[in-house]
């Protein structure tokens, strides 16, 4: 990858608000922007920092304040967190109270019993970890990553209740819970007097599963949703409709995405998606998007990047009306097909 030069004093646009809407977290004091970037791909130690430092000033010129990671984003596992606690402090530091920054603990982080899942010393340990890397006093969010069927939710959820009274984070998140246990955790959350800001579901086109439980239950209890993966990693663009490019997510080794994902059915929609797209005059990408964001419940699309263009033509998207009934109704039909 190219490095992209970036100017040495970084001054944020002064417009940046102008730029994005908001959306209420839930009922809570907290609004997001339509579109938030995730650091799970693209700036661990592997990736070229000057890029990773030019995509989030990007992101915060164009109003994007809610920055998403992980304990074990990468790879290696921890440096996109070194990667973007180097670039808070060149640039980032006096803006602090204008970001949401997040981390989360659930995967696997290091060897033992006490190095993934739900346990409260795995949570707070994780985090005091993440908290160094970082170079921060504490993060807005911090998720609990995926459920933990060995530990009582009790437990895990005392650890969340825990880390926001000793102040390492000021609000608490779920993410990858299915409906059920999801109110559960909210409502021991709530009596524990810390309510649940947030869950963190994947949704895009192609996996649709908060639309039949999960949503109505986030509303019912007052708890935001912001989603990932609403590309599916990269299928809902122009990327794949001509190949596997070698520098996209389905070309590395270490992502989620695999060529064996991308199946003839699957490239079939994206072209009649595509087609609709630019009807439109909108890219394929910021299609998918809108599409995610038409549910009043999804406070923000949690976006990944692999370089600032990306971004810019997320944003400038979400700026452009919202899709009509008759276009919400053929891409229906395409994905029923």
């Amino acid at each position: 990858m190219a490095v992209i030069p970036v100017l040495g004093h970084y001054v944020p646009d002064p417009n940046r608000y102008q730029s994005i809407e908001y959306r209420r977290c839930g009922r809570s004091g907290i609004q997001l922007p339509l579109i938030s970037l995730g650091l799970w791909h693209n700036f661990g130690g592997v990736d070229t920092i000057e890029n990773c430092r030019a995509m989030l000033r990007t992101a915060f010129d164009l109003g994007i304040t809610h920055f998403d990671l992980a304990n074990n984003y990468g790879p290696p596992p921890g440096s996109a967190e070194e990667t973007f606690g180097k670039i808070l402090a060149k640039d980032f530091l006096p803006y602090r109270d204008e970001l949401i920054i997040s981390s989360k603990a659930g995967y696997w982080m290091w060897n033992g019993p006490y190095g993934e899942w739900g346990s409260r010393k795995y949570l707070v340990s994780s985090l005091d970890q993440s908290l160094k890397r970082m170079g921060l006093d504490y993060v807005d969010i911090f998720y609990h990553h995926r459920p933990d069927p060995e530990t009582p939710l009790e437990e895990t959820m005392g650890a969340l209740d825990y880390i926001v009274r000793s102040g390492r984070a000021l609000y608490a998140g779920i993410s990858n819970y299915r409906p059920k246990e999801a109110r559960l955790a909210i409502q021991i959350l709530r009596q524990l007097g810390t309510p649940c800001l947030i869950h963190q579901p994947n949704y895009n086109m192609f996996d649709r599963w908060i639309e039949k439980e999960l949503l109505n239950v986030l509303d019912e209890e007052g708890v935001g949703c912001i989603v990932f993966s609403p590309l599916a990693q990269g299928m809902l663009t122009d990327k794949y409709l001509h190949g596997i490019p070698d520098d996209s997510r389905a070309g590395k080794p270490e992502t989620f995405l695999k060529p064996d994902n991308i199946t003839d059915g699957i490239l079939e929609k994206v072209t009649q998606l595509n087609r609709i797209a630019g009807e439109l005059n909108l890219s394929l990408a910021q299609l998918a998007i809108n599409w995610t964001l038409r549910q009043r419940a999804v406070t923000s699309a949690l976006i990944g990047a692999s370089r600032p263009a990306q971004i810019e033509e997320i944003v400038a998207g979400v700026a452009q009306p919202a899709l009509s009934n008759d276009v919400l109704e053929k891409i229906e039909e395409i994905l029923s097909s």
